[in-house]
């Protein structure tokens, strides 16, 4: 009974874990590219240098989340984003400790798994990938 329940929903979830996650995603490249929503570093209106570590940080958190968020390439893309984020948690969070509850690495940590759930699921019926796969049958 109740894995009929979940199986209910469980492609409408996919699909809204997919676009939330690069809906809140691609606003931290926003941040780090064009200086938006606060600023690279909190500083308003401040960038990122466009070919340092942030700056291609920025494009793959800015372009990738956009992706994410419409399901085009989702696979390959998130598969990145989710080396990105544990990237991220290793070498600005884990030095300051182990538990991201205490280094403040909660946010990439689950960044990192979600992305990699996505990578192993697809971008579900209700993206480009869904329709593109549609459209080939």
């Amino acid at each position: 009974m109740i894995t009929q329940t979940l199986s209910k929903f469980q492609a409408p979830a996919l699909n809204l874990l997919r676009i939330m996650a690069g809906f809140l995603f691609f606003p931290h490249g926003a941040q780090k590219l064009f200086g938006l929503f606060g600023g690279f570093g909190g500083q308003p209106g401040a960038t990122a240098p466009l070919l340092s570590l942030m700056g291609v940080g920025g494009i793959l958190e800015f372009f990738g989340g956009l992706l994410v968020m419409c399901g085009l390439f989702t696979r390959p893309v998130a598969f990145i984003l989710s080396g990105q984020m544990a990237a991220a948690y290793f070498m600005a969070h884990f030095p300051q400790g182990v538990l991201p509850l205490l280094n403040q690495g909660e946010l990439a940590a689950l960044y990192s798994f979600v992305f990699l759930f996505l990578a192993a699921g697809g971008g579900g019926d209700f993206s480009i990938d869904g329709l593109l796969r549609k459209g080939r049958r």
